[in-house]
């Protein structure tokens, strides 16, 4: 589980405890600022999930060795630029990827005030969203950041019958892939392109971009040679 931004310590301990219940133990956190762990009250019986809580400057360090990064969204107006799951079929999927033994699997949760924002998301392969009923009187139904983390791990042990071992299959890291997002990048500044084509080079849009292209693996290293080699090309043309 990954929590981004998220302000009260005791959704955090609401996380923790609700990772206890349903046997997940890797919780990680990306913050500006230092997580007062200790604080988190509402953490009964859950303070190793607490201890061994991660702390993350940003999303792609907290995710770099995950094979499968999910985003959850309580949609709204927002425009989904990700595949969208619900979450019986979201639990699916992510069982059939730890079943395979391919890697480890992120979710990602937003901030209680305004979850992910579309850089952060830019970091998913696909969304997952909680069917909630409409209210009138509600704009944006959503969950509480503890009842979100609850029901979404009840229904991964409810698919999976637990929690699968982590194994090495072909799967690839998003550390690999933010390497070849910032190589993509360079590549990008040298040849001209984000100067004539500056709306297309959001570092998000960039790095969606690669996630679409859907690695595999040994893919990386060749993708890697290949733009070393415009790079090296590009920067001698003037010899």
């Amino acid at each position: 589980m990954v929590l981004v931004r998220a302000r009260n310590p005791n959704n955090i301990g609401a996380v923790a405890r609700a990772m206890h219940d349903f046997g997940f133990r890797h919780l990680r956190v990306v913050n500006e600022y230092a997580v007062p762990f200790e604080t988190a009250r509402s953490a009964v019986d859950a303070s190793a999930v607490l201890a061994g809580a991660a702390s993350f400057a940003s999303v792609a360090e907290a995710v770099a060795d995950c094979t499968l990064v999910v985003g959850t969204t309580a949609v709204g107006e927002r425009a989904l630029q990700h595949p969208l799951h619900e979450l019986a079929e979201a639990g699916g999927v992510i069982g059939a990827e730890l079943a395979r033994g391919g890697g480890r699997v992120a979710l990602l949760f937003g901030s209680e005030k305004t979850g992910l924002s579309n850089d952060e998301l830019s970091h998913c392969q696909w969304l997952l969203t909680i069917p909630m009923a409409e209210h009138d009187e509600v704009r944006h139904p959503s969950m509480n950041l503890g009842q979100a983390v609850a029901v979404c791990l009840y229904e991964l042990v409810r698919q999976t019958g637990g929690v699968a071992p982590v194994g090495s299959g072909d799967a690839v890291e998003a550390g690999e892939v933010e390497r070849l997002t910032s190589l993509l990048t360079d590549v990008l500044e040298e040849t001209g392109y984000t100067k004539r084509h500056p709306a297309n080079c959001d570092e998000g849009r960039i790095r969606r971009l690669v996630v679409r292209i859907g690695l595999g693996d040994g893919d990386v290293p060749v993708w890697m040679g290949i733009l070393r080699q415009v790079l090296w090309k590009v920067r001698g043309r003037g010899d």
